[in-house]
């Protein structure tokens, strides 16, 4: 267990992080204008279920090694891009989708569980997460007390359980908006091409992104 003032530092060190929006942010609000409100928080929970094997991987040493090679780096980059982009063009494609406006097809009938999985493939494929815990997580372990895997695996945690509250206020807010736009078939089938056209596009930055960015 790490030591509780250190606990204490990250906890404040990832509520600040996660309240600047970044590319989990962009995901979650382009799922909750596609999907509606249960395919939001559907995917922010699979998101972050995705980061915890990640946390597992750099407690382990074997995120340090993706996070050194350019090569693992880059495959796992293009990935999880290529993912992105193939969820965007699923929602832009079945924006038309029959159903009650305040109840999109996609969102009633597309399982919890694909959702999820989804979501944790997002999650799990994003190499700038393990990036950032290689960078982060020993600032804040004693090395000193020992088990040093343990305590990266509970701070790993707490940055895990912040960004699910944070994210989830998101996917709650974006699916505020679009209940606005389901009032319109045609603003709600712009609401879902816009939720795919923001996946397309954060696929799309994240390949392009610098190795190390």
């Amino acid at each position: 267990m790490p030591a509780p003032e250190a606990l204490f530092a990250f906890a404040l060190a990832s509520v600040l992080l996660v309240l600047v929006p970044g590319p989990s942010v962009l995901f979650v609000i382009g799922r909750s204008l596609s999907l509606g409100r249960r395919g939001g928080l559907m995917s922010v929970l699979g998101n972050e279920l995705g980061a915890l094997p990640l946390v597992a991987a750099v407690a382990f040493g074997v995120g340090t090694v993706v996070a050194e090679s350019v090569v693992v780096f880059t495959v796992v980059k293009f990935l999880g891009a290529a993912y992105l982009v193939y969820l965007g063009v699923q929602a832009v494609r079945h924006r038309d989708a029959a159903g009650r406006a305040d109840e999109p097809r996609e969102d009633r009938h597309t399982p919890s569980w694909t959702l999820l999985r989804q979501g944790f493939v997002v999650g799990v494929t994003n190499p700038k997460t393990i990036v950032f815990f290689v960078a982060a997580l020993p600032q804040f372990v004693d090395f000193h007390a020992g088990a040093v895997p343990a305590q990266m695996m509970v701070l790993g945690l707490v940055f895990t359980l912040v960004a699910l509250v944070s994210d989830s206020m998101w996917a709650l807010l974006a699916d505020t908006a679009r209940q606005w736009f389901a009032r319109s078939p045609r603003r709600l089938r712009a609401a879902r091409a816009t939720g795919g056209g923001m996946m397309i596009a954060l696929g799309g930055t994240l390949a392009l992104a610098g190795n190390k960015g």
